[in-house]
């Protein structure tokens, strides 16, 4: 695993420190970026899907289910 160097306030720092078994922290670290890019992602997925919902139309329910019954026909 490769290292990265960064700065993080002094008060998380000891915080860590005092919690976080030394052989721990990298890993700690590790988990707690990988969960707040997860965030981030299905944050600009959410707004990405929201704009496309105002740019196409509407389909009612009852055209889906018409929809799925004429391919199933057609794949029958």
């Amino acid at each position: 695993m490769p290292k990265v160097n960064f700065m993080i306030e002094e008060a998380v720092r000891q915080e860590l420190r005092k919690v976080v078994p030394p052989r721990q922290r990298s890993k700690l670290v590790n988990e707690a970026i990988k969960k707040e890019l997860l965030r981030i992602n299905r944050a600009e997925a959410f707004r990405e899907l929201v704009h496309l919902r105002k740019k196409t139309a509407t389909v009612s329910a009852r055209k889906i289910e018409e929809s799925l019954k004429t391919d199933r026909k057609r794949l029958g």
